[in-house]
Order: C-alpha cells, then sequence, then structure tokens
C-alpha cells in the first residue's frame, strides 16, 4: 500500500503494521494519510509565504514569490514559450503576450529549440514592440539544450538574437533527462561555457530543467551552485516518482528555486482530458508546493483569462478539499499513465532523442 506522505516527515501512520488486514482499519489508515498529506502540503506552501510576496491590488496584478536566492520576485505564474510558439497567427500569440503581461504575469518561458526556434522569434517580437517597452516588464527565460561548449555558446547567441534582447534573465540546461546529463554538461564543457556567459552579462542567473526522474535532477544539483530547477509538479505526481516529496526538500536546503511544469499533465492536459482533476484544482494544487512559479500553456484569449482568475483567487488546496482530491486521483496515479513524460522518449525534444542516440 502506498503511504502518500513525504518520505522525510514522520507521523503516527508510519507505524501502523503492512499486515493490519480489516478493512475498516485500511479505510482509516489511508483516510489519516491522505489527511496528513493534506497537512503536510499547506504546511509546504506556508513556508514558501514567509518571505514577503507582492500583492496586486484587487483585479490587477498577479502574486509574486521570490526567485530562490536571487533577490527576484517572480509572477506566480510563467507563460509557456512552447505553447505561445504553438499559435498558427504570430500577431495573435504577441496580442496574447502582452495582455499577459498588462495582467501581471510578468514570468515568460521559452527554450532555444521550441518549434525550431519560432517560440523565440515571436516572443522577441512581442517585447521588442512599442520600443521595447514589454522587455521592461518581463522576467525572461529560456534554455540551452547543447550540452558541449560551442553548441551552448551558438545558442546562447542565437536566442539573444531571436528574443530581441542583450540579456536572458534566466539561462537553464534543457532536459536535464538522463543519468549521463548530469556528466555531460561537466565533461563537454557546456556548463563552464554558460557560466562564462553569465560572467559577460549576457545572463544573470542560470538553471536547469527535466522531466524524467527526480534522482537525475538530485545528481545534477551538486554540480553548481544553481538559481533555479524546473520539473513536474502535479497532482499525479503526488504518488509517481514524486518531484514534490523528493527534489524540492533538497532544492530548498541547496536554496535553488524550483518552479513547477506539466501542471496538467503535459502539452496535451491528459489529467484534465481524463477527468481525474480540473485544470483548476491541478492548478491549484501545483502552487499549493513550495514552487516560486509554474509554468503553464496559454493558447488563446479565454485560456489566459482564466488562469489570471485562479492565481489571483488563489488559496491553497488543504484539509477535506485535498484529502477527497487525493482519494480521486491515487487510483489512476501510480503506474505513471498521466506522466509518460517520465517513462518514455515520447515527449523528448527532438534535439535532446537525437543528442542520446535515439530516433
Amino acid at each position: 500500500m502506498c503511504n502518500p506522505l513525504h518520505p522525510h516527515q514522520t507521523t503516527h501512520t508510519a507505524t501502523t503494521s503492512a499486515a493490519t488486514t480489516s478493512d475498516e482499519t485500511r479505510r482509516e489508515f489511508l483516510q489519516s494519510g491522505a489527511a496528513a498529506a493534506a497537512t503536510l502540503t499547506v504546511g509546504t506552501w506556508t513556508m514558501a509565504q514567509q518571505t514577503p510576496t507582492a500583492a496586486p491590488k484587487p483585479g490587477e496584478g498577479l502574486p509574486t514569490r521570490p526567485l530562490g536566492k536571487t533577490q527576484e520576485h517572480v509572477s506566480i505564474l510563467c507563460l509557456g514559450g512552447w505553447h505561445i510558439g504553438a499559435i498558427k497567427n504570430p500577431q495573435e500569440a504577441i496580442k496574447i503576450m502582452h495582455a499577459a503581461l498588462d495582467e501581471g504575469m510578468t514570468f515568460f518561458d521559452n527554450c532555444w529549440d521550441y518549434h525550431d526556434g519560432g517560440s523565440e522569434i515571436v516572443m522577441g517580437k512581442a517585447l521588442s514592440a512599442d520600443g521595447g517597452k514589454w522587455r521592461k516588464k518581463c522576467f525572461l527565460m529560456t534554455k540551452v539544450c547543447a550540452r558541449d561548449a560551442k553548441g551552448v555558446r551558438t545558442m546562447i547567441d542565437q536566442s539573444l538574437q531571436r528574443l530581441n534582447t542583450d540579456v536572458i534573465d534566466l539561462m537553464q540546461m534543457h532536459e536535464i533527462n538522463w543519468d549521463n546529463d548530469p556528466e555531460w554538461v561537466v565533461e563537454q564543457g557546456g556548463l563552464a561555457e554558460l557560466l562564462k556567459a553569465q560572467k559577460a552579462g549576457k545572463v544573470r542567473f542560470v538553471g536547469f530543467t527535466g522531466h524524467k526522474s527526480p534522482h537525475i535532477h538530485l545528481k545534477m544539483l551538486p554540480v553548481h551552485a544553481w538559481d533555479t530547477v524546473q520539473c513536474p509538479i502535479n497532482v499525479c505526481d503526488h504518488f509517481y516518482r514524486s518531484f514534490a516529496k523528493e527534489l524540492i526538500p533538497a532544492a530548498k536546503k541547496a536554496q535553488v528555486a524550483v518552479i513547477g511544469m506539466k501542471s496538467l499533465g503535459g502539452g496535451d492536459g491528459k489529467i484534465v482530458q481524463a477527468q481525474v482533476a480540473t485544470a483548476e484544482q491541478c492548478i491549484r494544487f501545483a502552487l499549493s508546493q513550495d514552487i516560486a512559479s509554474l509554468v503553464i500553456g496559454i493558447r488563446t484569449m479565454d485560456e489566459l483569462k482564466k488562469n489570471i482568475a485562479t492565481a489571483r483567487n488563489f488559496r491553497p488546496l488543504e484539509g477535506e478539499e485535498l484529502r477527497q482530491l487525493l482519494n480521486k486521483v491515487k487510483p489512476h496515479a501510480g503506474d505513471g499513465r498521466h506522466e509518460r513524460f517520465k517513462s518514455t522518449t515520447d515527449f523528448d525534444g527532438p534535439y535532446h532523442r537525437k543528442q542520446h542516440g535515439f530516433e
């Protein structure tokens, strides 16, 4: 029987005998475990809020949280670069980005390989419009895919050009998904090149991302004094190869800010499609964890409005509401059916599949 508690927590449920066979006792155990998990989750969110955050005026802006040790505060929702690049009409994408910035979603995500550079190009047009006033509002993040020095150097310069900016606020090493990636970034010189770019003022802060396994992220953490780490945070992750349980405590100890992603189960929103949880529940659950911000995919103005409303009205999932959600999710989560990005190469970027010798 799976215990939904974080492994580093100690409660009375940890001493419950595995040999107990009474149905009534088993029900009580599950309920008490879920209740303890509910208490823990809201407690984790409370810790995240102990550092001062900027509260928006009614109907204006979004709440912000500190980005680890960087002394920056970022909006609790981050506009996802892959989805914005998937919008067929570039002018509509630009319109959505401008509206997001006006509404207080001032943290933007991107990556060198999203839509073969198309995401960075359209985002660069949005941010450089009107004399660059939009760039001044934006905390801009993008990512490099290469592990070698030459590749990293080339990608950073290309991203700066595409994004029409002189500096990237946060540059992350993308898709640290394989056990040898933490070794490759050092052995092939990619990390050293990234740090050169930081020293040269092209990049302000550095981090890494990945969606396969928390144990790979734990291996990557001590490689450098990172500013950020980006990983899946969702209601199914709570029960399957959990980044929230295994990575967040270690990142917090190392003063590395955690950025959540895949709150709906990836780009196709599988958790919502399968009716395991609603989009609002998914977002609220992710924001109830100790994360600085949550990357969210937005492809329409309507999606933007709904996500803005959820963030402005955010209250943590806790108590009976959380217990009921976890009880509903658990039967659908333990085998990873809604998080196949953790167990297959199907969701890896084409650059990284080729990088590791996959078709």
